[in-house]
């Protein structure tokens, strides 16, 4: 699709993001007020207790960052009253069942007007905890799924993953599209329910012993080197990952599906001005 057409087809379109406060999301939302200011609206998901909170976290950290710069200087509409038309912060929470939204004012209205969603949530982390890991970058990708479901106009579900899903193989890896993530660095045998087991039984059996958090943290980072490896990935990151693609293949039914690998991210390269990015802390 060209450039062009992309920005015909979200012209009146309602976005839903997740992972809002990331660096890509806040990068993708920048990109869509500044080329197509016609959009209908974009619902930002952010982890949040309420719609204040999240509102707050939505202009301290996404419009106010200064990569929103560009787009507060352009001549034309007051960019406040712009954003307050065009956005509205979401409280909510990717690893929860529905993302949490049961309370949110704003549910009806997104599962009866979104057009597209776009999923950046996750944790990048290579040394993540393994149960935060799968819950956020597998299972929360799930919870999207089932939540992409219940949008009755949704034309397309775009999901951010990466290219090292493959794991450690070398040379060309060749992917069969209708069997989407179902071994995709050639290992059989992967079980997620087990993957989940295996968590709940090492958290209980340290809880048991009177384990301090930090021991718990550790081990836990541990168990996500030692699962991915078994397997043939590198760390948990990119395991929790590759297990997300195959949840999607296995589940994703009629729902359009756009799944996005980017490799290394860095700085802005072009726009809205070079070298923005923000730091992983």
């Amino acid at each position: 699709m060209e450039l062009g057409s992309i920005i015909e087809f979200l012209e009146g379109k309602t976005i839903f993001v997740t992972g809002a406060t990331g660096f890509l999301a806040k990068v993708f939302v920048e990109k869509i007020l500044r080329v197509q200011p016609n959009i209908k609206k974009l619902y930002l998901l952010v982890r949040a207790d309420d719609s204040e909170s999240a509102t707050h976290r939505l202009h301290n950290e996404i419009i106010g960052k200064e990569l929103f710069r560009l787009l507060e200087e352009k001549p034309g509409p007051n960019f406040k009253s712009f954003v307050s038309d065009k956005l509205a912060a979401v409280p909510g929470d990717i690893s929860q069942e529905n993302l949490n939204l049961k309370n949110s004012i704003f549910e009806e209205e997104i599962y009866n007007q979104t057009d597209i969603i776009v999923n950046v949530a996750g944790t990048t982390r290579f040394d993540e905890r393994y149960n935060v890991a799968l819950a956020t970058n597998t299972l929360g990708v799930k919870n999207v799924l089932d939540f992409a479901k219940k949008c009755i106009k949704l034309k397309v579900l775009v999901h951010t993953s990466t290219a090292y899903v493959s794991g450690e193989r070398q040379g060309l890896v060749l992917e069969d599209p209708h069997k989407l993530g179902v071994s995709l660095n050639g290992v059989m045998g992967l079980d997620i329910d087990m993957e989940k087991k295996v968590i709940e039984e090492s958290l209980n059996r340290l809880r048991k012993k009177g384990a301090t958090e930090n021991d718990i943290k550790i081990a836990m980072q541990d168990l996500g080197i030692k699962r991915a490896t078994k397997y043939g990935w590198p760390n948990a990151y990119v395991f929790t990952k590759a297990m997300a693609e195959m949840l999607l293949g296995h589940l994703k039914g009629d729902i359009p599906l756009c799944i996005i690998r980017p490799t290394i991210i860095v700085s802005t390269y072009k726009e809205p001005f070079p070298g923005w990015i923000e730091s992983a802390k």
